[in-house]
C-alpha cells in the first residue's frame, strides 16, 4: 500500500472511531421516540446552534480544549508515520 493511501485509510479510521464516538454521545442525550426516531432536548439544540455559529476563537476554553483534544488524535497518528 502506497504511503499516501496508508494515511488516508488511518486518518478515515480516526474519522470514523470520532464520528461514532459523537453519535453514541448524541444518541445517549436525545429522548427515543415509539417509531425509533430520536429528539433532541432543546437546551442541546440551542447549545450546539450557538457553538455551530461561533468561531473557534470565540468559544470557552472548555469548548476549544474539546476541540483540541480531537487534533491531538490526528497529530498522534500523524507522528506514528513521520518518516
Amino acid at each position: 500500500m502506497k504511503f499516501d493511501d496508508l494515511i488516508l485509510e488511518k486518518l478515515a479510521d480516526l474519522e470514523h472511531s470520532r464520528w461514532s464516538k459523537w453519535q453514541k454521545y448524541l444518541h445517549s442525550k436525545c429522548v427515543k421516540n415509539e417509531d425509533g426516531s430520536l429528539t433532541i432536548p432543546k437546551e442541546l439544540v440551542e447549545r450546539w446552534e450557538r457553538q455551530i455559529e461561533t468561531s473557534y476563537n470565540e468559544l470557552t476554553e472548555k469548548e476549544k480544549e474539546s476541540d483540541r483534544r480531537q487534533v491531538r488524535n490526528t497529530i498522534n497518528l500523524l507522528r506514528e508515520y513521520e518518516c
